[in-house]
């Protein structure tokens, strides 16, 4: 990624390292039910809100950072918490996918506490040409704000969506890069935990970059009882299904279902009847299917074992990712040195380009409440508690001067 420095990766990263934070993070996320005793929540809400302190950013907080540093152009991306939009940085031209995320919604999820659980982490320097920056994050009495990397190729999904299915090469090399990266996470000790084509976006050359503010995708709850996943229904493993102790191995499983995807235009076990779709996934095995060749065949099988002490990556990770046949053209040190051509070049004709963004958001009118500063100065008694809340959220990596 273009202009990265050593800090970048450092705070998004850091939140899919712990499976709660997964579930405050992700744009697709967290997969709730409506709950009988909503009413009550709310009264406790309020009451919290109406019993705290003046907003404290912490000590890595950069108290220069406010929405009115940006011109915000369009809305990219919205979901449970909040919306991702493309903005203009007012210092110095450049662009920013910017994610900002109401307090109000996440204090009544009761997540509040997922954001903060593995604020040590943000120490772990995380970087990898295939993962997605996050430049500093800020914070107001009602809003968190992250600025992203503006990754503007387009989401694998769009493209899929496109085109049905992709040739084998295109395929190959794609899941390459994503194989890549999440070796890289595993090799830190971070779970990705969550692949799917919405989390994957193309970089304006064609080059992969796993994301965590795709496009949302409301949550599914398996039953009609309080207990949900994080995860999408389509790419769940097994064992997540079973509530089962899951490690590395489930971003393996997830590996062969969007590497099925892409080869044959469907997730593996799909159904439009969730439930079945969890028993498809469960018991269904895997059936043979013309159109690709013997090696596909073999890695998807071995991805997609329903077993994870049996799956593929189980005793080597990565390394028995990288050795299998399906990848034996491919030199690694060259595909993570970018020096592969990608397969597919996106045409975007500058930073600001959109046209590979869904027109369902891009459409949308800017949301006059997130490009202002005023929720700074007007302190209400309903948002008091919020600032408690997400003390220490603010980050900024000291190797970059943000504001001179």
């Amino acid at each position: 990624m273009n202009g990265l420095s050593s800090g970048d990766m450092l705070n998004l990263i850091s939140f899919i390292t712990h499976p709660d934070v997964r579930a405050f993070l992700q744009m697709d996320s967290p997969r709730h039910q409506s709950d009988p005793s909503e009413d009550e929540d709310e009264r406790s809400i309020q009451k919290l809100l109406s019993t705290s302190q003046n907003i404290n950013l912490g000590p890595s907080g950069n108290p220069h950072a406010k929405p009115t540093d940006f011109d915000f152009l369009k809305v990219i991306g919205k979901g449970s918490f909040g919306k991702v939009l493309l903005a203009k940085r007012k210092l110095d031209g450049k662009f920013y996918a910017v994610k900002v995320l109401q307090k109000k919604i996440v204090l009544k999820r009761k997540e509040q506490k997922h954001i903060m659980a593995e604020r040590n982490v943000l120490l772990k320097n995380v970087k990898h040409p295939f993962l997605v920056g996050l430049h500093y994050s800020f914070q107001t009495t009602e809003k968190l704000y992250f600025v992203l990397d503006f990754v503007n190729g387009g989401e694998l999904f769009f493209h899929l969506q496109r085109e049905r299915s992709f040739p084998e090469h295109r395929a190959r090399f794609y899941a390459a890069e994503i194989a890549s990266a999440l070796g890289y996470l595993h090799s830190i000790k971070i779970v990705y935990r969550d692949l799917k084509p919405e989390n994957i976006l193309l970089d304006s050359t064609g080059h992969v970059v796993l994301t965590d503010f795709g496009l949302c995708k409301e949550g599914i709850a398996i039953s009609d009882t309080t207990t949900t996943f994080c995860g999408t229904p389509e790419y769940l493993a097994p064992e997540v299904i079973r509530k089962q102790p899951y490690d590395n191995t489930v971003d393996w499983w997830c590996l062969g279902a969007v590497l099925y995807e892409m080869l044959y235009g469907l997730p593996p076990f799909y159904c439009r009847d969730v439930a079945e779709m969890y028993e498809n996934i469960l018991h269904k095995p895997l059936n043979l299917r013309p159109g690709v060749s013997l090696t596909a065949w073999s890695i998807l099988e071995e991805l997609l074992e329903k077993d994870r002490q049996n799956r593929l990556g189980a005793k080597e990770d990565f390394l028995e990712i990288q050795n299998h046949p399906f990848f034996e053209s491919l030199n690694w040190t060259d595909l993570v040195q970018k020096k592969i051509p990608p397969p597919f070049n996106p045409n975007v004709v500058g930073p600001d380009d959109i046209r590979n963004f869904d027109t369902a958001f891009t459409e949308e009118m800017v949301p006059y409440s997130v490009c202002i500063s005023s929720d700074y100065s007007i302190v209400n008694a309903s948002v008091l508690e919020a600032d408690d809340a997400f003390v220490g959220f603010s980050y900024a990596p000291p190797s970059e001067d943000l504001f001179l």
